[in-house]
């Protein structure tokens, strides 16, 4: 994507509290009608790069630009962001019409306007109607009309979302910022939720920036996916790429569950050897490097006899899973622990054998330097964009 497309672009935000450098020159470009993923461990500064968007932080350096305004000094009630948080953040005394009506209200109407009795002057019944209507229609949309007249307590969490969504919704904005908003709800309900916002982002049309904790909720979700650590951005690109053709070996384990398999390697003559097993051939590396290995489990095969290329294992245990199987294992003499994932009719055949191997095809092998950097070893098939 073009810069000169974004929608929504951070352009080297930086922030410090105190000592701590939360975040280093991020920079990030959102295209209209993007849905860009934010993914990392706790404390890797997501959640701050989403409140600098918003206007609730003030970035030590950099910009924030809204289809091409710079906003970086404005206000977060002028910048015509919608943020979704955590908590939902809603008014416990107000029912969820009062709650999705409230940001309507306090855009549209004088603080005279909005006193007692107001609603009386038939300029503010036209406005207040025009209100009702609008809430009305996104409660429609989220399906939340029978709660309209609930308040907070009587809701459960994920009805109190969808108000909050609602909320957002009726505002119209230029762009939706969402801070882990499902990350209260139980396992059924999130992935349900996930559709909806899915759903909400397609009919508004609009950005949104959706910062998360939860690998699976971005990859299922968002067309981008932005890995961060240690207030930097590892790599941007779509939930395929991200996934096979990692940049950095952080968002190789990070992404993907179970996490990738990862082995001590050394190149000798072309080869790759894992302890004294010579397991994958015509690399194109120095001799005397040293790498990791990374194979996700999908693509590790087991075999039940020693060929060239194959690797010794012992089966830890079997965990069942229903419709697979990941099979815990431990790589000879001391390559460390294995995951592979397989159907459950192969787990219970090589079960039963006591010596085990596994191999892995050159073109699902990612190889990573002593510093986690990629090391190309063949040129990756780029991924086609995800459509949610």
């Amino acid at each position: 994507m073009t810069q000169d497309r974004a929608a929504l672009h951070l352009r080297g935000i930086g922030k410090s509290f105190g000592a701590t450098r939360v975040l280093q020159g991020i920079d990030l470009a959102a295209a209209p009608g993007e849905f860009v993923a934010l993914v990392g461990p706790s404390g890797c500064g997501k959640s701050t790069l989403l409140r600098i968007a918003a206007g609730l932080e003030a970035p030590d350096e950099g910009a924030v630009e809204l289809d091409g305004l710079d906003v970086t000094a404005m206000r977060a009630a002028d910048r015509d962001m919608a943020m979704v948080f955590q908590s939902y953040a809603l008014y416990p005394h107000l029912t969820a019409r009062q709650n999705m009506a409230l940001p309507l209200l306090m855009r549209r109407l004088s603080a005279t306007q909005r006193l007692p009795f107001a609603h009386l002057v038939p300029g503010v019944r036209k406005r207040l109607a025009a209100i009702g209507a609008e809430v009305a229609s996104a409660a429609d949309l989220l399906r939340i009309t029978p709660l309209l007249d609930r308040k907070p307590a009587q809701m459960s969490g994920g009805q109190r979302q969808r108000v909050a969504l609602g909320r957002a919704l009726v505002r119209h904005p230029r762009a939706f910022l969402m801070d882990e908003p499902l990350s209260n709800l139980d396992a059924a309900l999130r992935v349900h939720m996930r559709g909806e916002i899915v759903e909400l982002h397609r009919r508004a049309g609009v950005v949104t920036l959706y910062v998360t904790h939860d690998q699976e909720e971005a990859l299922g979700m968002a067309d981008r996916i932005a890995v961060m650590l240690a207030g930097r951005i590892l790599q941007c690109d779509t939930p395929g790429v991200v996934y096979r053709d990692p940049a950095h070996v952080d968002v190789a384990t990070f992404i993907g569950s179970p996490r990738i398999n990862l082995l001590p390697a050394r190149i000798e003559a072309g080869r790759a050897m894992v302890g004294g097993t010579h397991f994958a051939s015509g690399l194109a590396l120095a001799d005397g490097t040293a790498l990791r290995l990374g194979i996700r489990p999908e693509n590790l095969r087991l075999h039940a006899s020693a060929a060239p290329g194959r690797l010794p294992v012992r089966l830890v245990r079997c965990e069942y899973l229903g419709a697979e199987v990941h099979a815990h294992l431990h790589a000879e003499p001391d390559a460390g622990p294995l995951i592979a994932r397989m159907p459950p009719a192969e787990a219970a055949t090589l079960a039963a054998h006591p010596a085990l191997f596994v191999s892995a095809e050159p073109a699902h092998l990612l190889a990573f330097d002593a510093e986690g950097h990629r090391l190309r070893l063949h040129s990756p098939a780029r991924e086609p964009a995800h459509a949610n």
